[in-house]
């Protein structure tokens, strides 16, 4: 129980802009754009670009990032698995917020067409 909470706490802690960089060079080696990466952020979170870059400049944690945010209703679409945990099972509301994002960068990655990524 301890090492799940310490995970949850670990991930709240961190911070957008360290692993904003990890998540632009992700997409990018796979061909993907930066454009189509904030575009996903974007329909995630309901953020703007300059929110984004605001959150980026301030060092905001993930908690800060994703209180701020308006999860978009269909994330709850988002399935499968990241990291080694299924997303629709995770339990912490923050750190499935995360894995949320985890994986459309991941299926950003891997070439999926935006439509299905934004479940639409």
């Amino acid at each position: 129980m301890n090492n799940k909470l310490s995970h949850d706490e670990r991930i709240a802690s961190m911070t957008f802009a360290s692993v904003y960089p990890h998540y632009v060079n992700k997409v990018e080696k796979k061909g993907r754009s930066v454009e189509e990466l904030h575009q996903v952020i974007c329909w995630l979170t309901g953020y703007s670009l300059a929110k984004i870059q605001k959150h980026i400049d301030k060092n905001s944690t993930f908690e800060e990032f994703f209180g701020g945010a308006t999860l978009n209703e269909n994330a709850s679409l988002i399935t499968g698995t990241i990291c080694g945990y299924r997303v629709e099972e995770i339990e912490n509301p923050l750190t499935q917020k995360v894995r949320y994002l985890d994986k459309l960068v991941d299926e950003l990655a891997k070439g999926r067409q935006m439509e299905k990524i934004l479940r639409s």
